[in-house]
């Protein structure tokens, strides 16, 4: 070797030497600066959001499941006979820095997210599916559960240990833990798989929602019939959208809903409409079609190598329900009332067209359009004579006022790190001013925020060395906006949404046990008790007259306009009732069908929605290709919760109505417990601890003016 190919040799390795140096000198920096390595100093330990890049969540992430890899190993290799202490609570207390990394990254990834985000979801959907499936997988882990789980009687464990210790075995079962290895290298394919064609769906819903549908208006003719407010709203979103000058409305609802219901021109009505119902499903790059089709095989066939006849029984096997069967029965109850109100509806709005002069059929379209014209014929109710009396800030004065009342409980808002400028902070404290948790609450729609209204939590309520570590909640919505100098004025389902998610919020604060997998811990037919209970609060006659007044006037809501809402309450419930439960049939139809080759998705909706006579008129709540509760979601096989736990939390507000005072406080003192505890036992049996007896359906069907 001659003498200038050992010096460049010589020169390029003391180069490299240098490169991995510094390359070791950047990671560590990296580490250095990435504030999911240190610890938090913020108020209750909220995420320090302005020092959060999306460059730190997978190096994070990755140190996260190492770390609880490693923890997990330490309970394997552990020689001792395996203990509760040394077994599922080691489990159950592991994974804090992984914890930390999700409980910030899957908020944000709904409510703020962007193109760097959406790319990071797809890396980091197939590590975290693996993860999961190498601890379900474990057999060793498995077999040390086991043991405590077959001895669970001769240990001397308490009424919450040994409910930490079913759970466990249960999901380890349910997780594939008993399967050969061959079927479990099968299950662990299915997974990943179903992980990204679920983000998949997700992500073609925002684009199809958020950027590929506008309504762009240029002639003020066509804007008959909208309101002021709407119209001004309208300019602004034009404005943002480079359009100034003329008018722009969204697949958001509410840009989208007050078009459907008072906008004049028919065919700008269809124009959007047809927008929203066909996301989807336009055979482009973001059609979900094929998506789905995979979806419901990969999923039956997970089920059935769990040992389950489909997926609809794989997930409803642990639900209040427990059979596809009883859910069938229970939609049924209500889908018949509901379509002979929905075609007398029907009619009575297809006589004001022929009186009206129009040469046409009612349509899916028109629906929201003469349904207000009924409304206004029948109790003389517009909505719009509505809005003025609930304005978001008068909105949340009334949901604070309820849950002082009830709790004690006071929102105080504070300045605190936040994900977004439009992101409000507070403080939650009890009536004595001891603390309880921080919740986070966020308004309004965007681009970077999917549609709907949800509940979570950056951070779950835990104990952690014997002490409690409080919950930090938030609630998202994509309420309407303000308008020029008009502050945003909502619906009434507007409101009884702010409520909604606050139910949940609630549950998230008050849970309270000592074991991470069962605090709060409840089947997914009873999660919506605690929020919909909510709701009928913000109807109440008594607290209306606290918190609905005319944004300009400040006078309260008039006693003629609430007997009108009164009066109103089962009006539409045709329409509402059976949109809902069609959506509702179609999700079991997917899960419980026997040939899961679907060849054409299309095909499948209409032969389930024939199937169970619904009108031309009405479209299922969500049809397949927006369906994202069951595609995208956490509600597959189970959109059906929301009216079946509407039957519990109609029960439960009569246990209020029936002692005389919505705010009882013996009775708002037992709901907090069945909040704080509902974990600790099986959903029926906390349920009647909290009631004394099982619920009746009589007094919901009562509520929906379906008997």
């Amino acid at each position: 070797m001659n003498k200038m190919k050992k010096s460049f040799i010589l020169i390029f390795a003391f180069g490299m030497i240098l490169f991995s140096c510094q390359n070791q000198k950047n990671e560590s920096e990296i580490i250095m600066d990435n504030p999911f390595f240190k610890e938090w100093t913020t108020p209750y330990g909220v995420p320090p959001f302005e020092e959060i890049e999306v460059e730190h969540f997978l190096p994070a992430l990755k140190e996260g499941i190492a770390q609880r890899e490693a923890e997990v190993e330490a309970i394997v290799a552990n020689t001792a006979e395996p203990t509760f202490e040394n077994t599922i609570l080691a489990l159950d207390k592991s994974g804090e820095l992984l914890d930390k990394v999700t409980g910030t990254f899957y908020p944000l990834s709904s409510a703020n997210t962007n193109d760097e985000m959406q790319a990071l979801a797809r890396e980091i959907s197939p590590l975290m599916t693996r993860h999961r499936d190498n601890i379900s997988l474990n057999p060793v882990l498995f077999e040390r559960i086991k043991s405590v789980y077959d001895s669970r009687n001769n240990l001397g464990l308490d009424k919450e240990q040994m409910r930490a210790t079913e759970k466990y075995y249960e999901d380890f079962v349910r997780g594939g833990a008993n399967l050969t290895d061959a079927d479990q290298a099968k299950l662990r394919e299915l997974n990943e798989e179903l992980s990204k064609l679920r983000l998949q769906f997700g992500e073609n819903l925002l684009a199809e929602t958020n950027r590929n549908f506008k309504l762009v208006i240029d002639n003020e003719a066509d804007l008959a019939g909208l309101s002021d407010d709407v119209i001004d709203r309208a300019a602004d979103d034009a404005k943002a959208a480079g359009e100034e000058g003329k008018w722009v409305f969204t697949l958001a609802k509410p840009s989208m809903l007050p078009f459907l219901q008072y906008a004049e021109n028919r065919n700008l009505r269809e124009k959007l409409y047809r927008g929203y119902f066909m996301r989807g499903d336009n055979d482009n790059e973001h059609d979900n079609k094929e998506i789905i089709k995979q979806i419901v095989k990969l999923r039956d066939e997970r089920a059935k190598l769990l040992g389950f006849g489909n997926h609809a029984e794989y997930i409803i096997d642990l639900n209040m329900a427990k059979t596809p069967e009883a859910v069938y029965e229970f939609l049924m109850q209500l889908w018949e009332p509901a379509m002979v109100m929905a075609k007398k509806d029907r009619d009575e709005m297809q006589i004001i067209i022929n009186r009206e002069g129009g040469n046409f059929k009612l349509a899916s379209w028109d629906w929201w359009y003469y349904a207000e014209k009924l409304r206004k014929q029948k109790f003389d109710l517009d909505e719009a004579e509505l809005k003025p009396y609930f304005s978001l800030d008068n909105a949340k004065k009334g949901l604070f006022y309820v849950v002082e009342r009830l709790y004690g409980l006071k929102l105080e808002p504070r300045d605190w790190p936040t994900y977004h400028e439009e992101a409000e902070v507070y403080e939650v404290l009890e009536a004595d001013g001891s603390k309880l948790g921080v919740m986070y609450m966020d308004f309004h729609p965007r681009d970077g925020k999917r549609v709907g209204a949800w509940s979570t939590q950056f951070r779950n309520a835990t104990y952690r060395n014997g002490e409690r570590i409080p919950t930090i909640g938030t609630i998202v919505m994509n309420f309407t906006r303000p308008a020029g100098d008009t502050p945003a004025l909502l619906s009434f389902d507007e409101v009884s949404t702010l409520f909604h998610e606050f139910g949940h919020a609630l549950h998230g604060l008050f849970a309270d046990g000592p074991y991470d997998r069962t605090a709060g811990s409840v089947p997914r037919d009873f999660v919506e008790l605690p929020s919909q209970v909510m709701e009928h609060w913000a109807a109440e006659p008594e607290v209306l007259k606290v918190y609905a007044r005319h944004y300009q006037t400040g006078e309260p809501i008039p006693d003629e306009l609430i007997e009108k809402l009164e009066m109103s309450g089962t009006f539409n419930q045709g329409f509402e009732t059976g949109e809902f439960v069609a959506a509702a049939l179609l999700d079991m139809d997917y899960h419980t069908t026997e040939n899961t080759e679907i060849p054409d998705v299309r095909v499948f909706e209409k032969a389930s929605m024939d199937n169970i006579g619904l009108i031309d008129e009405i479209l299922p709540r969500y049809r397949s290709t927006y369906f994202s509760h069951i595609f995208s979601g956490g509600y597959s096989a189970g959109y059906y919760v929301y009216y079946w736990a509407g039957v519990l939390d109609t029960d439960a507000f009569y246990a209020f109505k029936e002692t005389g005072d919505i705010f009882n406080q013996e009775v708002a003192a037992k709901f907090r417990t069945l909040l704080e505890k509902c974990g600790a036992d099986d959903g029926m049996t906390v349920y009647k601890n909290f009631r004394g007896k099982e619920p009746s359906i009589e007094p919901y069907l009562e509520k929906k003016g379906l008997k």
